[in-house]
């Protein structure tokens, strides 16, 4: 099988060894300058002038659309898929590993992540701005009825496959985004984020994260399998804690 997991990454960093990753710079369209050894999400059909807004969806959408592959997947520069939870380059998913899961499976997701205590719709809501959300539940009843009540369970779940990472393949991947894109284009058409911090103006990025559940939901026939997701650097878990908790408390800040 022809396979690419594309690492997003915005900076200089130690990468895979495996031919199976492709580092893609994104954003490179704003930072032409900024390391030319990576793969630019900036060629071709691309949105990489988006990614202020986009994060990572900007390499997804240049590999979707410029990449002809058999699957294709990604991961971040600190964030890999693994069988294991060694903290270590070598040991995280190999092309060999994908081909094999792949001849059973046709999507491979992060284990899930669990919230216990709100649920995804509570956790967004007090992370990030509100009014985005509301606008995306609105375009999904309207543009795609259909899948209301996917949406609608999704939300209601203290758990998720988060950060935009998964390997699909071609078919789910191109069925994949086209909703997903659509439905984000058809909420940046309504929401005026001019004035939102430069944080909270990665909205689509944040908004993509619960859609991924939401479609797979939709799409029992594909059939997926999770496995680990490793962060390569030191969490602190204190003080990622204590910013849960007060986001809990008082909403994002």
């Amino acid at each position: 099988m022809d396979i690419k997991i594309l690492v997003a990454t915005h900076k200089n960093y130690q990468m895979p060894e495996d031919k199976v990753y492709l580092p893609v710079f994104v954003g490179k369209e704003l930072h032409p300058n900024v390391n030319n050894s990576f793969q630019g999400d900036n060629t071709g059909n691309n949105i990489s002038n988006m990614n202020p807004y986009y994060n990572e969806l900007t390499a997804i959408y240049w590999g979707w659309k410029n990449l002809n592959l058999d699957a294709m997947g990604l991961v971040h520069y600190r964030r890999y898929l693994s069988l294991n939870h060694q903290k270590s380059l070598s040991k995280v998913l190999s092309y060999q590993d994908v081909e094999k899961l792949l001849q059973n499976n046709d999507i491979i997701l992060p284990e899930k992540r669990r919230y216990y205590i709100e649920t995804i719709e509570s956790h967004y809501r007090h992370s990030h701005e509100n009014e985005p959300l509301d606008i995306m539940k609105n375009v999904i009843k309207e543009k795609y009825p259909e899948y209301e009540d996917a949406y609608n369970k999704v939300m209601k779940r203290t758990w998720a496959h988060m950060f935009n990472m998964f390997i699909m393949k071609r078919e789910p991947l191109d069925e994949y985004c086209n909703w997903m894109f659509d439905v984000l284009k058809s909420v940046e058409k309504q929401v005026d984020i001019s004035n939102y911090s430069t944080y909270e103006q990665r909205v689509y990025g944040f908004l993509s994260e619960p859609l991924l559940d939401v479609w797979l939901e939709k799409h029992p026939e594909y059939k997926t399998i999770e496995v680990d997701y490793v962060f390569m650097e030191h969490t602190n878990w204190l003080i990622k804690g204590g910013n849960f908790l007060k986001r809990k408390i008082v909403g994002h800040y």
